[in-house]
């Protein structure tokens, strides 16, 4: 959880997947890669790396898995790094 890229590619992920209309309706590998200028491989490793944390919940099979953050999860986390975690 600690490995977190230099240029903050996956907290630019989650807090984009914070705004409202992509919170509803979550996103693909190809919506990461297409927005951050990354390959898709590149972009479903740090979405994978985000869902093994539990920070995100993958859903459906359509073209691919759509990601939506797993808002309790990312509250547990703020709140352990809050105490000096």
């Amino acid at each position: 959880m600690l490995r977190t890229p230099a240029d903050g590619t996956r907290l630019r992920i989650l807090a984009w997947l914070g705004e409202p209309g992509t919170a509803e309706r979550g996103l693909t590998a190809d919506d990461v890669a297409a927005r951050l200028g990354v390959s898709r491989p590149a972009a479903l490793t740090h979405l994978r790396l985000l869902d093994s944390l539990g920070l995100l919940r993958p859903a459906g099979d359509d073209g691919g898995p759509r990601y939506r953050r797993d808002e309790i999860r990312l509250a547990e986390v703020t709140r352990l790094f809050e105490k000096g975690w």
